[in-house]
């Protein structure tokens, strides 16, 4: 949900992924897929030729469906759909995106405190911002405990007092960018999302799969030494990081993929103990640094709010940078510190708000960083 907007996740998303694609097609395609008695993939293989975006005829996607000789004619009725679906779609017949007035629950049944939790939020800070507090808290305590949900509103409630009454948008922002540093991608996270009851119920749910029937279901894992050492305990992490040799030899023989079967006992089990290592997650040298890079980013935000309060809702945002996992984390990473070294620079300038708002859209524009390093280029003209 973006701060303010007062509109749900799911039109977020729409919205941004309208303004982000050249051409935007979206329709209820599981409902489709459910009536071909296929997969949802097929539908999708059928849209993507609907589309017209590559230079292949509707007969080539056919064979392929044909020469993969497995639930053809059913495939085939899934394509059928999906083509004709996407090749009809326009901007304003779109599908609109479900609306959702289900209250925000606990993240699982022993979370007693988190209606407690919610209370407190909803007596500490102004209405506005409970939605998305409720959306944030939820968020945290999954994924670590209710003590680290009581730490996530404390983090928040800093900025209650720079708010303003008719511009609400610096404790929903924090409220929600808190939420996503807090709850960072690592290998207990992964693990713990591919072992959960209700991922294998939707993979069954997406493969249509019969009541006996049996799927099997393989993860790709690579994981990398820098991942292994941030399970570590903190000392012991960083001792390892200093000897670069042993090092070295560690992620030769770890830096692989690998494929591994969560419906066999062994797989599993494998990433079941994996995910229950978040009890120790607090004294990994991952979660240390996390913390402190959380720390110096909501310090410099609340250091700017008395004194420019869009700047602080800009840096607040600059969170958006840090998204996904391994190489994309690190990408984004790297992105965001340049971005933040760039806001500090700005900070007692009164366009310093545009110019850290341009350079999180041009870091968001391409990947490989180019409109970036134009926008960090251009600003180094004018303070240096």
């Amino acid at each position: 949900m973006a701060p303010g907007d007062g509109i749900s996740d799911s039109d977020q998303v729409y919205k941004a992924a309208r303004v982000a694609s050249k051409h935007f097609i979206a329709f209820e395609m599981a409902d489709l897929a459910e009536r071909a008695g296929s997969s949802i993939s097929a539908v999708m293989f059928g849209a993507l030729a609907g589309s017209a975006v590559l230079p292949f005829r509707r007969e080539a996607y056919e064979a392929t469906i044909r020469n993969a000789g497995i639930g053809v004619s059913a495939s085939l009725r899934a394509f059928t759909a999906g083509f004709h679906a996407a090749a009809n779609a326009s901007g304003p017949d779109l599908l609109p995106p479900a609306k959702s007035d289900s209250p925000v629950k606990a993240p699982g049944s022993d979370n007693t405190g988190f209606e407690e939790l919610l209370a407190q939020a909803r007596v500490q800070f102004p209405a506005g911002a409970h939605e998305m507090l409720a959306a944030g808290l939820r968020r945290v305590v999954d994924f670590q405990d209710m003590q680290y949900g009581s730490e996530y509103l404390n983090l928040v409630g800093k900025f209650t007092c720079y708010e303003r009454r008719d511009d609400p948008a610096l404790v929903q922002t924090a409220a929600k960018y808190i939420a996503a540093a807090m709850a960072y991608d690592d290998v207990i996270r992964v693990a713990d999302l591919k072992t959960r009851a209700s991922r294998f119920a939707r993979v069954r749910q997406e493969m249509l799969a019969a009541p006996k029937q049996i799927i099997e279901t393989t993860e790709f894992l690579h994981p990398r030494m820098d991942e292994v050492v941030g399970t570590l305990p903190a000392r012991l992490g960083r001792w390892l990081e200093g000897r670069q040799r042993l090092f070295r030899f560690l992620d030769r023989m770890i830096n692989r993929g690998r494929r591994v079967r969560t419906t066999t006992i062994g797989g599993f089990v494998l990433l079941y103990v994996m995910a229950g290592m978040c009890r120790f997650r607090r004294a990994t040298l991952r979660h240390h640094r996390e913390t402190a890079h959380r720390d110096a980013w909501l310090k410099a935000a609340l250091e700017a709010a008395p004194v420019n309060y869009s700047l602080a809702v800009e840096i607040l945002q600059l969170r958006r940078l840090v998204k996904g996992y391994s190489d994309t984390h690190a990408r984004g990473m790297s992105k965001f510190d340049r971005a933040m070294a760039a806001a500090l620079r700005l900070h007692g300038r009164d366009d310093a708000a545009d110019w850290v708002r341009r350079l999180r859209q041009a870091a968001l524009a391409d990947e490989e960083g180019t409109t970036f390093n134009q926008a960090l280029q251009t600003i180094d003209t004018f303070l240096t």
